[in-house]
């Protein structure tokens, strides 16, 4: 079952909470959140997927195969195809793209998002990004909210409050990620927070953040040229 995401007008100390394990609609994006220790089964991987996870160091492969249960899971919402025909593999960027029967589907745009405890996914018909934020991670974004983080962001934000600080930082690794980019250099300052309860961000995109257990979560859709 499809659960549609409330957006909410949240103003409070925290995010709203998102169920796990189950799929959300919101503003025409699938979104899926799991505990990754909650994670047994192991999605049917291609030869190709089973290369690129070989190569992973032990510690990584858990998380990378989380995602991609995840990611096929939502796939097979929107394609009517069988499970071992869905493939997740990376573009060149590193960025995950769907490929169905050994075809990319190009109007198919995916996001995955890993943590320790946490994994997710997104998939949309236009540029999406998804990205889990945890709150123990706050002292580690604090300290390098000046790089991503303008002085008006900084007010707007606060530097005090843990889910301040770990949801911006979701939001704006899940806005490069929709635009294909990274967190390092100027981009992360070239998508401003305009606002956070709710979230706005600059230009033409659309976002929300949510409180998953102990992270935040947030997703970014970005129109094609926006």
């Amino acid at each position: 079952m499809t659960a549609a995401v409330d957006a909410g007008t949240g103003t409070g100390t925290t995010f709203r909470p998102i169920a796990p394990d189950r799929v959300h609609r919101w503003g025409g994006a699938l979104l899926v959140v799991a505990r990754a220790g909650g994670l047994r089964q192991v999605p049917p991987l291609s030869p190709a997927e089973r290369s690129l996870v070989a190569a992973l160091p032990a510690w990584r492969q858990a998380e990378w195969t989380a995602g991609r249960l995840l990611a096929k899971r939502l796939v097979r919402e929107v394609v009517a195809a069988p499970a071992r025909d869905v493939e997740i593999l990376p573009r060149d960027d590193g960025s995950p793209r769907v490929l169905v029967g050994g075809s990319a589907i190009p109007a198919l745009h995916l996001s995955i998002s890993h943590t320790a405890r946490h994994v997710a996914a997104a998939l949309a018909p236009e540029p999406v990004g998804v990205d889990l934020c945890e709150t123990a991670s706050a002292d580690a974004v604090r300290r390098v909210a000046d790089h991503f983080l303008s002085r008006e962001e900084l007010r707007l934000i606060g530097s005090e409050r843990p889910d301040a600080l770990t949801g911006a930082w979701a939001l704006k690794e899940a806005a490069v990620k929709a635009d294909r980019s990274g967190m390092f250099g100027a981009a992360p300052r070239g998508i401003p927070i305009l606002g956070l309860r709710p979230p706005v961000l600059g230009g033409r995109r659309r976002a929300m953040v949510w409180r998953a257990g102990d992270a935040a979560l947030a997703l970014v859709l970005a129109h094609p040229g926006g």
